[in-house]
């Protein structure tokens, strides 16, 4: 069977791997199994309903649910129908909602309960719009179809009719509409094709040595464009297993469970998972303290001649040989002991992390992309890392830097277009094919990309300097007491930072200090805490020049939260949001 479609490519997996887990999901307190053969039965299931409520090729079905097999589900029946899959985050409000729906105009939304059924009605009871309601979990629910009811249905689509319409599926159709998260303004669906994420899940297969045993356990969402590709379209294409974590808290339990090879992370769950592991480190006997940090030291130099292709001093080698099964054998238990490869996007990845993982023999292979690229443009080859940059172009992408520092990639994985929006397609997408990416980086002499920052977020000083934030942000996270950092300075004579402390670094010096922490407030706003920051302040300036150090920092008590507003669904932090919300500090730090 020609796969030039990925509708053709679930076929041929669901042919050729029928008996093979498909699935891992969760069900009464341990992880089941779906076959490629009973995944294949449920597509056709769902899109039989779905032909019954009257989806044709080109209409959109919209999905707003956290991740589970009902998802993909709907996801392939859309795709098999030749229809448009539309995802909408699960955190976004009503009113967010609604500006989707509103653009999209779905004729079938897909809930995963009653919260979202909820929202889901307050945002279209004001407008136009009348899609069908579907229900994955009909729990409190009563006026709606569930999910379970539609795949029970029976209708006039039969197995023959649909195959005959995915074998007349066209690479160049269009699969999806990927919002943008709208953090700058209004959303913008970016159209991509059956060939734009086919190109990308090819290029991505040759780079990286998958093997038919791989196991991917999903946890970031499947409305993101990484995880779809990465985590959803790319395993099945590829015939391996996806698990879907039960939800983040049960994270590390789930990866003991089911011992994942592969998975997908953005940056601050890598940071996270570092800084709860360095919490734990600190509650343990000195002696244990003592070995663990000497299998970090022995580990960073190890990686580090692996990586410039060197062979370890003898002494670095019976050390690292030691330790490794004293120590970082227990670092690789704790994410199952079967892991190959964590795969990072969505952000610059902290330098420091990466090199703190692969001390421990974890490898995050890191890369870079975005919604409108299908997702990626560049990997860092598992085999010749560079930490500090995202990687090598894959096959097909072309890689230019603008005289503005400006990233521009060309390539078969560039979106069509916005929908509806041709204004913004054409100021995206030049005429000789080049995607403005709107990010900064410069490539070095080997052909690896360093992304500086977002051009939009450059800060232009009282004194025409420039200075690129993310740098600054990231030397500063490099502390343990510090969670968050935002550097803002546009107009200012000198860069000034919104700091949120890591709060249990933070109670664990206040206890060593003898300091009162039960009141949080009162604690950031102690002497001996305002001291210990300013220490950080001055470490992260030593490093920078004259014109980029900090000035001054005000510490945020409460951590940026999606629903809060400060994080968009990928944890990025909202640098707006937050500018507009901590205004009166800011003004305090301008004078």
């Amino acid at each position: 069977m020609t796969v030039d479609t990925l509708s053709k490519a679930f076929w041929r997996s669901v042919e050729q791997h029928a008996e093979k887990p498909a699935m891992l999901v969760k069900r009464e307190k341990q992880f089941r199994p779906i076959t490629y053969r009973e995944l294949g039965r449920r597509v056709y299931a769902f899109a039989r309903a779905l032909h019954e409520l009257g989806v044709r090729r080109g209409d959109r079905v919209a999905i707003l649910s956290e991740n589970c097999p009902e998802w993909a589900i709907t996801d392939w029946a859309t795709l098999c129908l030749g229809a448009i899959t539309v995802p909408i985050y699960p955190t976004l409000t009503a009113p967010q909602v609604l500006e989707i729906l509103s653009d999209s105009e779905p004729k079938v939304l897909v809930v995963s309960d009653a919260k979202q059924l909820r929202k889901a009605r307050e945002a279209i009871e004001s407008s136009n719009l009348n899609p069908t309601l579907i229900v994955i979990d009909p729990k409190n629910v009563s006026d709606a179809p569930s999910f379970e009811q539609m795949l029970n249905q029976p209708g006039a689509l039969t197995e023959s009719e649909l195959q005959a319409t995915v074998q007349a599926s066209q690479p160049d159709d269009i699969i999806t509409f990927i919002y943008t998260s709208g953090t700058t303004g209004e959303p913008k669906g970016a159209m991509l094709t059956h060939h734009n994420l086919i190109t990308n899940i090819e290029a991505v297969l040759e780079l990286i040595d998958w093997q038919p045993t791989d196991l991917f356990l999903s946890f970031l969402p499947l409305s993101h464009v990484f995880e779809r590709m990465g985590g959803h379209f790319l395993p099945i294409y590829a015939g391996l297993t996806i698990a879907y974590a039960e939800s983040l808290f049960t994270l590390a339990n789930d990866m003991q469970e089911v011992k994942p090879t592969l998975m997908l992370g953005v940056p601050r769950f890598y940071a996270s998972v570092m800084d709860r592991i360095l919490a734990s480190v600190r509650q343990m006997p000195p002696l244990r303290q003592k070995l663990f940090y000497r299998m970090l030291e022995v580990g960073k130099v190890y990686s580090r001649c692996w990586r410039e292709g060197k062979p370890a001093p003898l002494g670095t080698k019976i050390q690292h040989a030691i330790l490794d099964k004293l120590v970082a054998s227990k670092i690789r238990e704790r994410v199952g002991g079967r892991l190959r490869y964590f795969v990072s996007g969505g952000a610059a990845l902290p330098k420091e992390v990466a090199e703190f993982f692969h001390a421990f023999g974890i490898l995050i292979i890191e890369g870079y992309g975005l919604t409108e690229t299908s997702p990626v443009l560049t990997v860092n080859p598992p085999n010749a890392p560079r930490f500090g940059s995202v990687g090598k172009p894959i096959r097909g992408v072309e890689i230019r830097i603008a005289e503005d520092g400006e990233i521009l990639a060309r390539g078969p994985n560039i979106m069509k277009g916005y929908y509806k929006k041709p204004e913004a397609t054409a100021a995206a997408i030049d005429a000789d094919g080049w995607f403005h990416t709107g990010d900064v980086g410069h490539m070095d002499s080997d052909g690896y990309l360093y992304i500086t920052d977002r051009k939009k977020d450059i800060i232009v000083l009282a004194n025409g300097k420039n200075v690129a934030p993310q740098p600054i942000e990231n030397l500063l996270k490099q502390s343990e007491l510090i969670q968050e950092a935002v550097v803002y300075g546009d107009g200012m004579s000198a860069p000034v930072a919104l700091i949120v402390p890591n709060m249990d670094a933070l109670r664990e010096f206040a206890k060593q200090q003898e300091l009162p922490a039960a009141d949080p407030d009162a604690l950031l706003n102690h002497d001996a805490v305002q001291k210990r920051f300013r220490q950080e302040l001055e470490r992260v300036n030593r490093e920078l020049a004259d014109f980029q150090r900090v000035k001054g920092f005000r510490l945020i008590a409460k951590p940026f939260t999606i629903e809060s507003g400060e994080l968009t669904p990928t944890l990025k932090v909202k640098r707006r949001v937050v500018a507009e919300k901590y205004a009166p500090l800011l003004q305090e730090l301008s004078k």
